[in-house]
């Protein structure tokens, strides 16, 4: 038989030298063996005779249901004759050795999957979350020719764990609104990816969404409308969603800029509120807005904020935001002035140090890890706890630069992760590119390694996920599925499975192509909007479409 052991060795740069069976996984497994048979499938049912978690039979529910309607023909086979069949499957077994529910950094989810050349498959796992995991490769290791489904190059050993415990993907809901339906079909995608952490940017300066019991008017007055709005209920249909497909919900409540929102309903904490025109003296973008951070009402409404919205999301990280805040909005408020020249031992610099310990004791108090943007750490003088992660977006050097201080880091440049980029700029009387021009494709995503210029070994332990980033000035359900996918796909795979093999090959977007071309029609097939990598006729002639 022939051995892949974490990717494959550095001699093999054309897919069609892989078994074709590993050619329908993505991610790839860390540990792939395979013989020559072609199996035909008598019966690909699900059964888990031992386990009791209603998570996990849940998903095998699911997973059966995909398998029943699914039949998935690699674009390569267009034209092939099926193969012939030397065995027959007859099911596949899952056991796990816990049904505990518990999702979290730190959960198991790894597993290992044996198919053999006749008879019963078997997926074995600690938790029942690495049991999804196997239950998806699982079910693209089935493919149909000529009215029949096998598994090719049976009997297959794989054993699989990612390398990053954060797989991530952002979504901005308050720039622009996403129906529930939308979001559910994202997490669904993020499932069939093996991506495990959806980053829920819900409210920004443009609109309050999501329902507020501690503030009504928060969502009342801050909502794009009534039919744009999130409920209690909504974002615990969402969570449980989410968990069914191993999949945390973060949310983020970004403070204290970013707040224009807010001021629509509590004026009396903000500052700078929708500067015209020269909102650019105060904020990012339009409109401005700040929390007055001199008015003890305004951390104290942050406070609440936490308190309340800890609540709602059950996850152990909650993440408080803290980017780009403009000084200049304070400096030039008339309330900050009186504050400063009453107190004038202080400064904005040490009212913006004394609100970000406010939110995060507020968090810590609450048994939660806080999750910030990088600017907390490296463009204020507060120093945030030890235990804080920290998401690195400036630039690919933040990642580095955040593990040498000691923090956890989540890699999300903007350079290589953001996928709104690319689609020129969106203020209408600029007739030019984004600032984070160019787009990014997914060779560049494929391309981009977090690990990148981080020699220590305890440094690179601390670089414990990434994430896609999918910001809304220019995207809304109409686009979703496109700006997403496959791109997101490609850091999925690079989470999960690492650059590099187990002998140190560094994997090129060249020896990949063929693998995320049959991932993206299976997606399409599952009612993913993915767009084309290349021209159909590429996909059906692996290695003809390579730049000489």
């Amino acid at each position: 038989m022939k051995s892949i052991k974490h990717m494959w060795p550095a001699t093999v740069v054309v897919l069609g030298l892989l078994s074709p069976a590993l050619a329908s996984i993505w991610p790839i497994p860390s540990v792939y063996v395979n013989g020559t048979t072609n199996t035909v499938v008598a019966s690909a049912q699900i059964t888990a005779p031992s386990i009791s978690s209603s998570i996990l039979s849940a998903a095998i529910r699911r997973y059966n249901t995909i398998i029943e309607y699914e039949s998935f023909t690699p674009p390569t086979d267009y034209n092939r004759r099926p193969p012939d069949p030397e065995g027959s499957l007859t099911g596949l077994t899952v056991s796990v050795d816990s049904n505990d529910e518990t999702l979290s950094l730190e959960t198991d989810e790894s597993y290992t999957l044996d198919i053999p050349t006749t008879g019963m498959a078997k997926l074995k796992a600690n938790s029942i979350y690495g049991a999804m995991r196997g239950l998806e490769t699982y079910s693209q290791l089935l493919v149909a020719n000529g009215g029949y489904r096998f598994v090719k190059s049976t009997p297959i050993h794989i054993e699989d764990k990612p390398v990053l415990k954060h797989r991530g993907l952002l979504l901005d809901t308050a720039r622009n609104y996403y129906p529930i339906g939308d979001i559910m079909r994202t997490l669904d995608a993020m499932s069939f990816n093996k991506m495990n952490v959806f980053h829920w940017h819900i409210v920004d300066a443009q609109s309050w969404p999501v329902e507020s019991k501690t503030f009504p008017d928060l969502q009342n007055k801050g909502a794009y409308g009534a039919n744009m709005r999130y409920s209690y209920k909504d974002v615990q249909e969402i969570i449980d969603y989410a968990q069914v497909r191993g999949i945390r919900v973060i949310p983020e409540f970004d403070m204290p800029g970013h707040t224009y929102s807010v001021g629509l309903s509590k004026p009396s904490i903000m500052s700078c509120l929708n500067k015209q025109p020269s909102w650019d003296n105060f904020a990012a973008e339009p409109p401005s807005g700040q929390l007055n951070i001199a008015k003890p009402a305004a951390s104290e409404f942050a406070v609440s904020i936490v308190s309340e919205y800890v609540r709602l999301f059950p996850d152990s990280v909650f993440h408080l935001g803290g980017d780009e805040v403009n000084r200049n909005c304070w400096e030039q408020d008339p309330d900050v002035k009186l504050y400063l020249e009453a107190n004038p031992e202080e400064s904005v610099e040490t009212l913006l140090v004394d609100f970000y310990d406010k939110v995060h004791n507020a968090v810590a108090n609450l048994n939660r890890v806080g999750m910030t943007w990088e600017e907390t750490l490296f463009h204020s003088n507060y120093t945030p706890p030890k235990n804080t992660i920290i998401q690195a977006w400036i630039d690919e050097e933040s990642i580095p630069k955040t593990v040498a201080k000691g923090y956890r880091s989540i890699a999300s440049p903007a350079s290589a992760y953001y996928l709104d980029c690319g689609h020129g700029g969106w203020l209408t009387n600029v007739d030019g590119g984004s600032w984070c021009d160019p787009f990014k494709t997914w060779m560049h995503i494929y391309n981009f390694d977090p690990m990148a210029n981080i020699t220590s070994a305890k440094q690179r332990k601390l670089v414990i996920g990434a994430e896609v980033a999918l910001w809304s000035e220019q995207s809304d359900a109409t686009v979703l599925d496109a700006r997403l996918w496959p791109r997101a796909a490609a850091m999925a795979e690079t989470s999960w499975s690492g650059k590099t093999d187990a002998i140190g090959h560094v994997r090129t977007t060249k020896e990949v192509t063929q693998r995320l071309h049959n991932q993206r029609f299976r997606m399409v097939g599952r009612g993913i909007m993915a767009e084309p990598l290349q021209p159909l006729w590429c996909a059906r002639n692996p290695g003809s479409c390579f730049a000489p």
